[in-house]
């Protein structure tokens, strides 16, 4: 399975809010309503977040292992 649970902890470091994405990004609440129940996004979606927030795609996903 996938997680964005890196995603939020990258955020908080840098100071950014979900409503700084919505409004200064563009980033919908679609999206952000799919990362935060860990569903699927496209490779686009992936390297637009990582242009946005400067940072590789180790700081906004992680494999874990399903049980």
């Amino acid at each position: 399975m996938i997680s964005y649970e890196p995603l939020y902890n990258t955020l908080k470091k840098k100071g950014i809010t979900t409503y700084k994405l919505i409004n200064d990004f563009n980033i919908s609440r679609s999206l952000l309503d799919r990362l935060k129940h860990n569903k699927p996004i496209t490779t686009v979606t992936l390297n637009d977040l990582c242009t946005y927030l400067d940072c590789r795609v180790e700081d906004i996903l992680v494999y874990v292992k399903d049980v």
